[in-house]
């Protein structure tokens, strides 16, 4: 039994920030390169045996986990270990308009705002306060327990990975947790 932590390929955010003005890509989906990352990925983890893919519900990670597992192991959508909410790209979309775009995933288990939101409606990027951060990263780590006697790849991002294991992954490297 084996968990594995896959950090999403290159969004159109990571190529556009330069690390000051947030260029505004709501939910922001993969660049070519991105897609070429996980396609890479793809041939990396054929001897992994992976049975099962937990994916985040924000574009990006959607659809990483569909180019490297789609014809190989089931994917599913669970939130609770989305990216920390600092920019634009880190907004979530309602199971709704997800559902357009991926119809042969189910979404719905997941709450129409499943990213953090903020009392005042007017803040379009309502940034996630640390406590609210470490204690969602908390609770998903604590079901992670709960996989038992499977091989698991969980497709996420570099924060919510970097809060757990300590280290910044690189745009689709693969990591095994335990």
């Amino acid at each position: 039994m084996a968990i594995y932590f896959i950090r999403h390929g290159q969004s159109e955010f990571n190529a556009a920030f330069q690390g000051e003005v947030d260029p505004i890509i709501f939910d922001a989906p993969l660049t070519s390169l991105g897609f070429d990352q996980a396609a890479r990925a793809r041939e990396t983890i054929a001897d992994l045996g992976v049975s099962r893919v937990i994916t985040s519900p924000l574009t990006r990670a959607i659809q990483t986990a569909k180019t490297i597992f789609d014809g190989i192991a089931p994917i599913e959508v669970q939130h609770g270990h989305h990216e920390l909410l600092k920019f634009s790209g880190d907004v979530g979309r309602a199971p709704d308009n997800l559902r357009v775009d991926f119809p042969d995933l189910s979404f719905d288990h997941l709450p129409t705002r499943w990213w953090h939101s903020h009392a005042d409606a007017d803040i379009d990027v309502p940034v996630e306060p640390a406590e609210s951060f470490e204690s969602r990263i908390a609770g998903f780590v604590a079901r992670l327990e709960e996989i038992q006697n499977e091989d698991v790849a969980i497709v996420g991002h570099g924060n919510a990975f970097q809060h757990i294991i300590g280290f910044m992954l690189n745009n689709c490297q693969i990591h095994r947790y335990r």
